[in-house]
């Protein structure tokens, strides 16, 4: 096959040219497929060969007898495969004046990035927020798959209830209420994509009901003011005293829905408080407000037994969200959202135009996980191993940074770390360590109005440690004191 580039190029083209060349191999494997695909791949070589620019717009094509001839198939196969590519586009042709690539078609160059975080391997990455994902019980998962392939009706892999599969929703309900104190209605239970859809689904049901500003914790995750700004909701940042949210400047802002982490705030590690807790219950209910639970991480708690959620006071006042991603693995992408009553109908039907629902074979997998306790197991596994991290992040500390003060080391996967004064200004500690490798924030950058902010020569870290073994994060402690 010798095509010609260019509307003046003699038929057939030039032996050997370039086009001729690229096209011929590309075309070759083509020809040698099984009889039953060889015309479905000759058609894909020519669009691949077309799309990619190896057969540039102008080109023309030998005629179907000679391509035939060339590649050793039949005529007709070649015939059809250019009748195709000319009604797609690919391809043009004239009576008597061959056929050509078409002008339409513009050379790509497709790859495929991958644009999930990812910390270099030579770094010590202590940013919170992901957990061991080596801890993800692969084999519990696999065998709860294939009993879920076994088991499962062929209805059920139709559109499913955007609420959730009822065998799914029935067994969190029992999860949320025996491990979290949550008064779970199994009819109030939407399976989301993770907290972020859930805080997307009920931002956007409260803007169409008039509301257009959420409060938010300060400091608190820096992921609130894009999530609620794409529902048309602006926030306003609440500062945090030591009982958590300071309900003065809650009352003087007149916000009426209110993002909270009561069970262990994030960053700074404090438990609301049972008065603050009730006094947060006292606002809502008084402005006729909605108070939405972050339990990102309330299952790990290494002092006592976890603090109840707050939803369990008021399931009236306050919406509930949870995942696996702390507990499994964010890439699941599996969480779920507890409304109030007079939010159920508005939610499930914002859920239904969003997705028609979360994906039922997933949904049915986790039922199952679920219902034959590998996930309570899962929870102290991790519990087991994130005790022993932190435990080796507070040694660390307090080997190479003596007088450090940790805080926020009861519960969940990171902890709050205040060095003394020597260490500082913290801008200068920021840059050096990062020099030296290793990756970490200070609470000032979870500030979204200002009240995080250390003071003149204060370094305050918030340190993630649940993705390290205790000898990276043994490592990492004495990277850092070397930097500084």
């Amino acid at each position: 096959m010798t095509p010609s580039t260019g509307p003046g190029g003699p038929p057939g083209g030039a032996p050997g040219s370039a086009a001729g060349s690229a096209a011929w191999e590309l075309l070759l494997p083509a020809a040698s497929a099984p009889a039953r695909a060889r015309g479905r791949a000759l058609q894909e070589a020519l669009r691949d060969a077309v799309r990619s620019g190896r057969l540039p717009p102008g080109t023309r094509l030998p005629s179907s007898r000679n391509l035939a001839a060339d590649l050793k198939v039949s005529r007709g196969l070649v015939t059809e495969a250019y009748e195709q590519l000319t009604a797609e586009g690919y391809l043009r042709s004239g009576r008597g004046a061959g056929t050509w690539v078409g002008d339409a078609v513009r050379a790509a160059r497709p790859r495929a990035r991958d644009l999930a975080p990812r910390s270099p391997a030579d770094r010590v990455d202590f940013v919170p927020g992901t957990p061991d994902l080596s801890l993800f019980p692969r084999s519990a998962w696999a065998a709860a798959q294939r009993g879920v392939l076994t088991e499962l009706p062929h209805e059920s892999l139709g559109y499913p209830d955007p609420r959730g599969l009822p065998r799914l929703r029935t067994a969190l309900a029992e999860l949320l209420a025996r491990r979290r104190g949550v008064v779970a209605d199994p009819e109030r239970i939407m399976v989301v994509s993770g907290v972020a859809q859930a805080t997307s689904l009920l931002a956007g049901v409260l803007h169409a009901r008039g509301t257009r500003t959420a409060g938010v914790e300060d400091p608190g995750s820096p992921q609130h003011h894009a999530l609620y700004a794409a529902a048309g909701l602006d926030t306003v940042a609440l500062p945090l005293d030591d009982e958590g949210l300071a309900t003065d400047p809650l009352y003087a802002s007149g916000v009426r829905l209110v993002v909270t982490t009561p069970a262990h705030q994030f960053p700074t590690g404090i438990a609301y408080s049972a008065r603050r807790r009730a006094e947060l219950l006292g606002w809502a209910r008084s402005v006729d407000g909605l108070v939405l639970e972050d339990d990102y991480d309330g299952d790990f708690r290494y002092d006592r037994a976890p603090v109840g959620a707050l939803q369990g006071l008021d399931p009236e006042r306050v919406a509930y969200t949870g995942s696996v991603s702390k507990s499994l693995a964010p890439g699941l992408r599996l969480g779920w959202l507890l409304v109030p009553d007079w939010l159920v109908d508005d939610v499930v039907e914002r859920k239904r135009t969003t997705d028609l629902g979360h994906p039922a074979l997933d949904q049915a997998l986790f039922a199952r996980f679920v219902e034959r306790g590998d996930y309570d197991r899962q929870l102290r596994a991790c519990q087991r191993a994130y005790r022993e991290r932190r435990d080796a992040l507070v040694t660390a500390l307090a080997q190479h940074f003596p007088g450090a003060r940790v805080t926020g080391i009861a519960a969940g996967l990171h902890a709050i770390a205040t060095l003394p004064g020597r260490h500082g200004p913290e801008e200068s500690f920021l840059a050096r360590v990062r020099e030296a490798g290793v990756a970490v924030r200070s609470l000032a950058a979870y500030g979204h109005g200002g009240s995080a902010g250390a003071r003149a020569q204060e370094v305050r870290l918030v340190l993630g440690y649940a993705h390290l073994s205790p000898g990276r994060i043994r490592a990492g402690v004495a990277r850092m004191a070397r930097a500084v």
